[in-house]
């Protein structure tokens, strides 16, 4: 487990340096990255409600899904506006990974006698009041998105490689 950790921290890192390095890039593309995430899902509840025969809410949330992934492929405009949905989606998923980060610094603090949960406590803050920030200014966030996932997986990859390393000590 532990060097599962420090390769994906690794990999998350290298990610997180390849958003930075073209964040218009990494904007104009997040859209064919929720189409494919939404299709996936939907594909996903609809084989699970027909393995389980459960064919309740989850069932018909999955059917929508997937016919949105789908006309989100054959309709281009859709897809514009979801990058303008993923502005707002994206400043609520930075204000709560910056939480969820800092309760779990404050519990690994807790826990553990290294110092390392400092470092995820500090990028914890910063995503807080970035995603909060990017409230008030969407445009912003529309030109540096790349660059805040960039920053944000880097941290995220460096977090699972001090865990990996913490789970050696």
């Amino acid at each position: 487990m532990t060097v599962l950790f420090v390769v994906l921290g690794i990999l998350m890192a290298i990610g997180g340096f390849s958003c930075m390095f073209t964040p218009l890039l990494t904007f104009m593309e997040i859209g064919y990255f929720i189409v494919i995430l939404v299709t996936v899902y939907g594909i996903l509840g609809i084989v699970q409600a027909i393995r389980y025969k459960k064919f309740g809410l989850n069932f018909a949330f999955s059917i929508i899904s997937v016919l949105f992934g789908v006309c989100m492929l054959f309709f281009p405009e859709l897809l514009l506006f979801t990058n303008g949905v993923m502005l707002y989606m994206t400043a609520a998923w930075f204000v709560m990974m910056g939480i969820i980060s800092i309760i779990t610094a404050v519990t690994a603090s807790r826990v553990s006698g290294s110092k390392m949960w400092i470092l995820q406590l500090i990028f914890g803050i910063l995503a807080v009041l970035i995603g909060g920030y990017s409230f008030f200014h969407p445009m912003l966030l529309a030109v540096s998105l790349g660059l805040l996932i960039g920053v944000f997986f880097v941290e995220t990859g460096f977090t699972l490689m001090f865990a990996g390393f913490a789970m050696k000590e």
